[in-house]
Parts: structure tokens; sequence; C-alpha cells
């Protein structure tokens, strides 16, 4: 385990695909720490099988962050907890939409201070143009034909109507 840093942050998730709502996230995260570390999971245990590869994954989060210097995306098969306290980060960062989010963060963070007291879960209040959107209903629009070009990036929205569209 690497010595924790109050410098570094990890912004964990499936990014299946990352969203310009992720991105504001991290960008905003990047502002506030010296190194975030975009830990992309390898196999989300709550969300199932992902249609993007974790590679593909990765490949997204680099080339949506290439231009945030501090910004750097690694996959992680482990706690998240474990991941950070790897890459001596001392802050999750994670972003909040609705209430139902706030639940399901609540019980996470009670779980992570359980395993990693010295771990601070950080939570991002959504941006207003972003407090609907998630990744799984990015890939409904993009099933059904629906114009998902101010949700992602390009290169993100060609790949979901390549894999999608009908």
């Amino acid at each position: 385990m690497s010595e924790l840093s109050n410098r570094i942050a990890v912004c964990p998730g499936s990014y299946d695909p990352i969203t310009n709502g992720h991105l504001d996230v991290i960008g905003r995260a990047s502002k506030l720490f010296e190194e975030v570390v975009v830990a992309v999971v390898n196999v989300p245990v709550r969300k199932g099988r992902t249609l993007f590869s974790t590679e593909e994954r990765i490949s997204f989060v680099e080339r949506a962050t290439a231009h945030m210097g501090n910004v750097r995306a690694e996959p992680f098969s482990n706690l998240v907890v474990e991941f950070a306290q790897g890459v001596g980060a001392r802050a999750i960062v994670k972003g909040l939409r609705a209430i139902s989010d706030f639940e399901y963060e609540l019980e996470m963070h009670q779980l992570n201070r359980r395993e990693a007291p010295e771990i601070e879960s950080v939570y991002l209040m959504a941006s207003s143009q972003y407090s609907f959107l998630r990744s799984s209903g990015v890939k409904e629009l993009a099933t059904f034909g629906g114009n998902i070009d101010d949700l992602v990036p390009d290169y993100v929205a060609s790949r979901l109507k390549e894999e999608l569209g009908r």
C-alpha cells in the first residue's frame, strides 16, 4: 500500500460509456486535487455485463480527459478503497444526481469507512444540465435512435450508434 496523499483522488465507475456528466465531475475534481485517477471497474457487480470492454472504456476516458493534465484512467477489480490505497489516494470522488444516488452512496460510504476509515468520500452535486444523465439512459436512447450527441463525447456517440443503433 502506498502512503496516502490528500492530493490524490479516485473517481470510480463503470463508465459504460463515459458521459458528459461524468466528465463534468472529473473536470471539477481535477481542479480540487493535484491528481485524479479515473478508476474503471473491470466487472461491475451492481450493473452486470458492460456493453464496452474495459480497454475501450479506458480509451474513452483517456481521450475525453486528454486535455486535463492531472487525470489518468486505470482499470480495477477489487474494492474501491483497496484501489484508492494502492494509488495513494485519500479521497473517493463521486457525483450525486438525485435522492436515489444519495441513498446508495450513503450505504457505500458506510461500508467503505468500515474497511478503510482513512479514505474520505467526497460528493459533487451534478451540474443542473446533467442531473438526469445516466449511462443506461444514453444506451437506451441510442438503441432507439434518439439524439445523444450532447450527452456524450462525439466518438462515444458514434460507437454507441454503431453498437446499438437500429
